[in-house]
C-alpha cells in the first residue's frame, strides 16, 4: 500500500491533524506507514476517519467491533462499511467469538483491541488509530484523581503507547462534532454515552457543568505527567540494576535504599514484579506501611512475600504460616 500526503495546501484541520501524527511518530513514517482507524460511528471516531483518509488517502483501513450488546450495534457498523465503501476505504466489521460477562465496559475494551490487534496484524498494517481526545482525557484524570491515583494514573491515556496512536489528544469534543457535520459524515449517537451508571458519563456530567476546567490544559498536564512517569520508570531501571541483586536463596536484596520515598516504593514493587511477574500490585497504603518497618529495620508482610530491613532491604518469600 502506498500513500502521499494531502496536497500542499490541505485543508486546516487537515494539516493540523498530520502535523499531530508527524510529532508522534515523524515526518518519514507518516509518508511510509499504514494505518488501522478504530471506528464505532460516533461523531469522534468518524472525524477521526475522515482527517486520516483524508491526510493519507490510500493508506487508511478502518475497523468496527460489534460486540453485540445492542441491538442496533450492527446497522451502525454497517454504516460505517457503507462510508468506507463510498469512500474506498478498506474496512471491517469484527465480533467476538463469546458473549460479554463481567464488567462490561472493561472487558468489552479488551476484546475490542484484541481483535483489532489481531486484525490490523494479519493486514501488515503498522498502526491502530483511535479518537480519543482531550474532553476524554479529562475525564480519564478526574476520575483516576478521584481514586487517589500516582503518576502514572493521573498521566491519562498515552498519545502513543505500542502501536497504538491517538492523536486527538489536543482536539475538543465539540472540534470533532464539527467536523462531520460540516463535511457531512454520517454517524450515530451510542445511548451509553448517557447512561448514567457508568462513572465516566456522570463525571462528564459534573465536568459539562464546570466551566473552569480546561480540558486542553488538563491534557497539557497530563502529557507532562506522562513524561515524568516515563522518566521514573527509566531511574528505577538504572538504579535496579545496579542494587538489585539476587541472594541465591529464591528472594532478592537491595543493596541501597538511601532514596527519595517514590523511588523505594518503585524498587519495592520492581523486586515483588522480578520475583513473581504474576504478582498483584499492592495498595498504596500496605506499601506505604511496609516502607515504614523497612526504614525502621523491622519486617513488612505483602502478600505472600516477607519483606526484611536493615542496611540492605531483602524479599524472600514468608515460611508457611503455623496452623497451631
Amino acid at each position: 500500500m502506498t500513500t502521499e500526503l494531502a496536497g500542499a495546501d490541505p485543508d486546516p484541520q487537515v494539516g493540523r491533524f498530520i502535523e499531530n501524527m508527524s510529532a508522534l511518530i515523524g515526518q518519514q513514517a507518516i509518508v511510509r506507514d499504514s494505518f488501522c482507524v478504530a471506528v464505532s460511528g460516533g461523531p469522534d471516531s468518524m472525524a477521526l476517519l475522515w482527517l486520516a483518509s483524508q491526510a493519507f488517502p490510500g493508506h487508511v483501513l478502518a475497523a468496527t467491533v460489534d460486540h453485540g450488546l445492542r441491538p442496533e450495534a450492527r446497522s451502525e457498523a454497517e454504516m460505517v462499511a457503507e462510508y468506507c465503501a463510498q469512500h474506498d476505504i478498506p474496512h471491517v466489521i469484527l465480533s467476538p467469538d463469546a458473549p460479554i460477562i463481567g464488567n462490561v465496559q472493561s472487558t468489552a475494551r479488551e476484546i475490542r483491541y484484541a481483535l483489532m490487534h489481531e486484525w490490523r496484524e494479519a493486514q501488515g498494517v503498522d498502526w491502530l488509530l483511535t479518537a480519543h481526545h482531550a474532553d476524554d482525557q479529562m475525564e480519564t484524570v478526574l476520575m483516576r484523581l478521584n481514586r487517589s491515583s500516582g503518576v502514572g494514573g493521573l498521566a491519562g491515556v498515552r498519545a502513543r503507547n505500542g502501536s497504538i496512536l491517538r492523536p486527538l489528544l489536543g482536539w475538543r469534543r465539540s472540534e470533532l462534532a464539527a467536523i462531520v457535520v460540516e463535511q457531512a459524515v454520517p454517524h450515530v449517537q451510542d445511548p451509553s454515552n448517557d447512561d448514567t451508571r457508568f462513572d465516566r458519563v456522570r463525571m462528564r456530567g459534573h465536568a459539562r457543568n464546570a466551566d473552569w476546567l480546561d480540558p486542553l490544559a488538563i491534557a497539557r498536564s497530563a502529557d507532562a505527567l506522562a513524561d515524568a512517569q516515563d522518566a521514573l520508570e527509566w531511574t528505577v531501571n538504572e538504579l535496579a540494576s545496579r542494587y538489585v541483586e539476587d541472594d541465591g536463596q529464591g528472594g532478592v536484596i537491595l543493596t541501597r535504599h538511601d532514596f527519595p520515598r517514590e523511588i523505594q516504593r518503585r524498587l519495592i514493587l520492581h523486586m515483588l514484579s522480578r520475583l513473581d511477574s504474576d504478582v498483584a500490585s499492592p495498595r498504596g497504603a500496605t506499601l506505604d506501611q511496609a516502607l515504614v518497618q523497612l526504614e525502621a529495620s523491622k519486617k513488612a508482610m505483602i502478600g505472600d512475600w516477607l519483606l526484611i530491613g536493615g542496611h540492605s532491604w531483602s524479599i524472600k518469600r514468608a515460611p508457611p504460616r503455623s496452623l497451631v
